[in-house]
């Protein structure tokens, strides 16, 4: 290894995102809680839920946000920790591949062509802040999974923020829900009459964020599919006891 980088660490000791220990970016025990294979979670989204009698849109996430997987997107997110972009993505992949023949099986139960993968907006602000847009890099590497699994996928960068959306993180079910609504927006020139969606997004609490997209692209004449996600907060009900909190070490 470069002398630079151990140098580096003894300045700056590298520590796993989800436990704290020392000398490992993102330990095996940590990754392999976020590696499961993905889970519908709709149902412990309460802002997902249509009052017009259509179905609650499918969501499958990778793992329950608490623990070791909170710790560490919220440290690929909202730390600073980039270094953890590419292993984030490979697990994330690896999941949507799981769900993938699914996917495939309802596009062509129904005739329908060529698939769109949508990320949900981030705010100009954690764009900024994050020096990348995240959840898009999500989108393509989900885009890439679906294609090189039955399912004909191409990433879409169709949605904005508009003016007065802020970053989500902090707030509370209803305030997510005011904060995006009527400001997810179609980006200009984009044209998406006819054509089928899976939205991707980082983390599911409230269900605000991807119901502010689905009603953004339907009034644009889309179908959403599907919604994919990282991680999926969980009702208290159905919160895992077997995940511990993160030790520091």
């Amino acid at each position: 290894m470069a002398w630079w980088v151990e140098l580096g660490r003894v300045i700056v000791p590298v520590t796993c995102a989800g436990c704290g220990e020392l000398d490992v970016g993102w330990c095996p025990a940590c990754r392999a809680h976020l590696a499961g294979p993905m889970v519908r979670c709709e149902e412990d989204a309460p802002r997902l839920d249509r009052l017009d009698g259509v179905p609650v849109l499918p969501v499958w996430a990778c793992a329950p946000y608490t623990g070791p997987v909170r710790e560490a997107v919220l440290a690929w997110k909202d730390r600073g920790r980039a270094d953890l972009t590419r292993g984030v993505g490979d697990v994330f992949a690896d999941g949507v591949r799981g769900v993938a023949a699914s996917i495939a099986v309802a596009v062509r139960a129904e005739g329908l062509g060529e698939l769109l993968v949508v990320g949900a907006p981030s705010s100009r602000a954690a764009v900024r802040r994050r020096g990348a847009d995240l959840v898009a890099g999500l989108a393509d590497r989900a885009a890439s999974a679906l294609a090189a699994h039955g399912a004909p996928a191409r990433p879409v960068g169709a949605l904005e923020q508009g003016r007065g959306a802020r970053d989500q993180v902090g707030l509370g079910a209803r305030a997510r829900r005011r904060n995006v609504s009527g400001r997810v927006r179609v980006r200009p020139g984009i044209r998406l009459r006819g054509a089928v969606v899976v939205v991707v997004d980082d983390v599911l609490t409230t269900g605000a964020t991807l119901a502010g997209a689905v009603d953004a692209l339907e009034g644009a004449g889309a179908r959403v599919l599907a919604g994919l996600v990282l991680a999926a907060t969980p009702s208290p009900a159905r919160r895992s006891p077997d995940i511990p909190a993160p030790t520091r070490r």
